[in-house]
């Protein structure tokens, strides 16, 4: 047993650069990829990803979408903006005078739409470029740890009881 725990130690030991630099900088290379192809409709991914949430989820509150998008009430808010702007999405008075719902519109379904085709360009590039068995390996290792780090924040959200 102790032969192991010295075998994983050093293994441990072993990993070069810090994680989470890592990821981010393949997060950044992979949404540099989607955003070329999203620019091809006018949209940014966090603006497409953002019109597929509220299309997905329907009438909510902004509490609710930020929940779902796993983001802060500001960013949301910011992010929100130009949609609005735009008018793809519509944030009217809710059930009482402090709530308010966020809404997709007809332009917003359509402008989706219009998105979708060139975001299933992108992933398509994107399998081609790293392969589909990487791309699922990828995703199951994501799955796996997100999982992971939401019980973990669950943990520290109850205070550990």
């Amino acid at each position: 047993m102790e032969k192991a725990t010295q075998m994983l130690a050093k293994t441990v030991s072993n990993l070069q650069g810090c994680t989470n630099f890592k990821l981010r900088r393949l997060t950044r290379r992979v949404s540099q990829h989607f955003d070329i192809e999203m620019s091809k409709v006018g949209l940014k991914t966090t603006q497409y990803s953002l019109l597929s949430h509220v299309l997905k989820v329907g009438h909510s509150r902004p509490g609710e979408l930020a929940q779902a998008m796993t983001m802060d009430a500001s960013t949301l808010t910011r992010n929100l903006k130009p949609l609005v702007d735009a008018g793809w999405v519509t944030v009217t008075a809710g059930s009482d005078a402090r709530s308010r719902t966020v809404t997709i519109t007809e332009a917003g379904r359509d402008k989706r739409r219009e998105a979708q085709r060139h975001w299933k360009a992108a992933q398509d590039g994107l399998n081609q470029l790293l392969g589909v068995e990487r791309l699922l390996a990828m995703h199951a290792l994501m799955d796996e740890s997100l999982e992971l780090l939401s019980q973990v924040r669950e943990e520290g959200d109850s205070g550990g009881k």
